[in-house]
C-alpha cells in the first residue's frame, strides 16, 4: 500500500514538473536553459548526421536519373541526326536524278533526236567486273531494242547495246571498248567539223580517258576540240557527242597522233539512258518517201496522158 502511494506521488510530481516545463518553454524568451541547449544541440547533430546519407542517397539517385535521361535524349538526338543525314542524302540523290531526267528529256526533245526512234530506259544493274564495263537496262526486245543500237545520256554517248532479252538489255560502256569495238569519229572545232578523223580504240584505266587514234599524223588537232561519232561503220549515227580532247601525243613509231578524250558522259553515275534506233524511219525519211511517191505518181500520170494523146492521134 505504501509503495502504491509512493508511486502515485512520484507520478504526480513528474506531471507537475512536465507541465511546468511546458509552460516555461511556451513563454517568450531570448535565452534557453542549459538543458534545452543540450537537447537542441544533440537533436540537431543527430539530424545532421542522419541527413547526410539520406541527402547523398537522394542526390545520387537523382544524378542517376539525370544521367539516364541525358543518355536517352542523346540517343534520340543521334537518331534524329541520322534521319536528317539520310534525308539530306536522299534529297541529293533525288536532285541528281531529277537533273538527269531533265537532261534526258531535253535531249529527247532536241532536233537531232527527232531523226531517230528514241527509247528511254532506266539502269537496273551494273557489272562489277574489272574488264567488262556493262550495265543492264529495263528495256528489251519487246520494246524494239536490238544489239548494236547506240546508247546515250543527256550529256553524251555512253556505249552500245551488246545483248538483248525480251524485257532487259545489256549495254557495253565506252570504257569497255577496245579495237574490236572501235568507233569512227570526227573532230569538231567551235562547233564546225574539221578534216581530222580517227577511231576511239580503247580506254586508259589510269587516266580514265578514251584513246583516240588519228587516221594520220594530223597536226591540226588541238586540246579543247570536241569529238563526235562520224556515222561511218554502220553502228553509231553521225553527230553523237563523245568527249573533249585533253592532250595529244605521238605513237611510239611517230606515224600518227594519239589523243586522250575526256568523256562527256559520266560512266559512274548512270540512272536513265536513251537507246537510239538508227534503222527507224524518221520524219525526214517519211517526207522524202512521200515526195518520191508523189513524183512517181505525177510522172506516171503524165506518161499515161501522153500515151492516150498518141493513141488519139493515131486513130485520127
Amino acid at each position: 500500500m505504501f509503495y502504491k502511494k509512493r508511486r502515485l506521488f512520484i507520478l504526480m510530481i513528474s506531471l507537475i514538473i512536465v507541465v511546468g516545463l511546458i509552460g516555461f518553454s511556451l513563454k517568450d524568451r531570448t535565452k534557453l536553459t542549459m538543458v534545452e541547449d543540450f537537447v537542441h544541440d544533440s537533436v540537431g547533430w543527430v539530424q545532421q548526421l542522419l541527413n547526410k546519407p539520406v541527402t547523398f542517397t537522394t542526390n545520387f539517385t537523382n544524378n542517376i536519373k539525370d544521367i539516364r535521361n541525358v543518355y536517352r535524349e542523346n540517343q534520340q538526338l543521334k537518331e534524329s541526326i541520322d534521319e536528317i543525314r539520310q534525308l539530306e542524302y536522299e534529297n541529293q540523290e533525288l536532285a541528281k536524278e531529277m537533273n538527269e531526267l531533265k537532261e534526258v528529256l531535253d535531249k529527247t526533245d532536241s532536233d537531232f533526236l527527232t531523226k531517230f526512234q528514241s527509247i528511254q530506259a532506266s539502269v537496273i544493274a551494273r557489272s562489277k567486273d574489272q574488264w567488262f564495263k556493262q550495265i543492264t537496262i529495263n528495256k528489251g526486245e519487246q520494246d524494239g531494242i536490238k544489239p548494236n543500237m547506240s546508247v546515250i545520256t543527256g550529256k553524251g554517248m555512253i556505249g552500245k547495246v551488246q545483248t538483248t532479252s525480251p524485257f532487259t538489255s545489256t549495254v557495253l560502256l565506252l570504257n569497255g571498248f577496245d579495237r574490236t569495238n572501235r568507233i569512227s569519229v570526227n573532230v569538231y572545232n567551235n562547233g564546225s567539223e574539221t578534216d581530222s578523223s580517227g577511231f576511239i580504240v580503247g580506254y586508259d584505266e589510269e587516266t580514265e580517258l578514251l584513246m583516240l587514234e588519228m587516221n594520220s599524223n594530223d597536226q591540226d588537232i588541238e586540246e579543247g576540240q570536241h569529238v563526235f561519232s562520224s556515222g561511218l561503220g554502220g553502228v553509231f549515227p553521225k553527230g553523237l557527242e563523245i568527249g573533249e580532247i585533253v592532250d595529244i601525243e605521238s605513237d611510239r613509231y611517230e606515224l600518227t597522233n594519239i589523243a586522250h578524250v575526256q568523256p562527256s558522259a559520266d560512266f559512274e553515275h548512270l540512272n536513265h539512258v536513251i537507246v537510239l534506233n538508227r534503222a527507224a524511219t524518221t520524219n525526214d525519211e517519211i517526207a522524202e518517201a512521200e515526195a518520191k511517191a508523189k513524183a512517181e505518181e505525177e510522172a506516171k500520170a503524165k506518161e499515161e496522158a501522153e500515151r492516150q494523146k498518141e493513141q488519139e492521134e493515131s486513130e485520127s
